[in-house]
């Protein structure tokens, strides 16, 4: 399977060590600790609003991201490649494939199977944390496939034939589990639920495209539509954008404050499926999501 977006285990094994490669680990400092050799480590944390309660909001100070970026020794020029346990977190190699779009870089892959995929291949790995010289990375930042709270409240209050919404959370979620620390439930109005957890093979790999094509498809996704990804703190999501970008959707947009900020604003329109809260905590008593 070929995309420009997906690197395998063998290519990126084969350009390791290449000056203008940087391969960004985004799993937590203590998975870190074991590493792809000459991968630097950065989680998505480090690029939220810092003035925001919300955790999933975007930092708006874009000389700030880019500091931050150039400080990992990211320039424009950088081949990126990102990698994460896919089945030990929310998509988070998603999350900063997302950013990076939006930031403009030009070349950003993940690695197919990601560090699942390595180990089990039984590749080369290191154990001393990795810190590459100073980049000069200039963000351009493509507003079009970010959405923010107040322009999707104005869609959501109208009909909108043209952009669908997508809730990547757990099914639970969506329908309007109660969760800690969060002031309400639900979903918002309209929204199709497509967890994000369902693309991969057993391996870590991405299933192959006409498979996921026609889970979108039967889930009422059009290729012409605007198609706006959402979850609790716009990392499920971000992975989701980028999984629908991969399979040829052109019109996509993440929302990155997501639930947690939008079950903060009252104002902000949410809706509940009862009938299918019990029906799914009936088949699950147990489970938590």
């Amino acid at each position: 399977m070929s995309s420009a977006w997906l690197i395998d285990t063998e290519t990126l094994a084969q350009n390791l060590g290449r000056k203008d490669l940087v391969v960004i680990d985004v799993r937590g400092e203590a998975a870190y600790s074991s590493h792809i050799p000459g991968a630097i480590n950065s989680t998505w944390h480090a690029y939220s609003d810092p003035e925001a309660v919300a955790k999933g909001v975007l930092d708006p100070d874009i000389s700030r991201l880019e500091r931050r970026l150039q400080a990992l020794g990211i320039n424009n020029s950088s081949d990126i490649v990102i990698y994460s346990n896919p089945f030990d977190n929310w998509g988070d190699e998603g999350r900063m494939f997302w950013m990076l779009q939006y930031l403009g870089h030009s070349s950003v892959k993940i690695l197919d199977g990601g560090w699942v995929k390595w180990t089990t291949e039984a590749r080369p790995y290191q154990h001393d944390p990795i810190q590459l010289p100073p980049g000069d990375f200039k963000a351009t930042p493509h507003t079009e496939i970010m959405i923010l709270k107040d322009e999707l409240k104005k869609l959501v209050k109208r009909p909108h034939p043209e952009s669908i919404l997508i809730d990547a959370r757990s099914i639970e979620e969506y329908a309007g589990k109660e969760i800690d620390g969060l002031p309400r439930a639900g979903h918002i109005p309209s929204a199709v639920n497509i967890p994000w957890n369902g693309f991969l093979n057993r391996d870590g790999t991405v299933k192959d495209f006409e498979t996921i094509r026609n889970i979108f498809l039967d889930n009422g996704l059009r290729p012409e539509q605007e198609i706006i990804t959402y979850c609790l703190g716009g990392v499920r999501s971000a992975w989701l954008y980028f999984v629908l970008r991969l399979v040829g959707y052109e019109k996509v947009r993440n929302y990155p404050g997501s639930w947690w900020e939008w079950s903060r604003d009252f104002a902000a329109p949410t809706e509940k499926d009862v009938k299918l809260l019990h029906k799914v905590t009936a088949q699950s008593p147990a489970q938590s999501s």
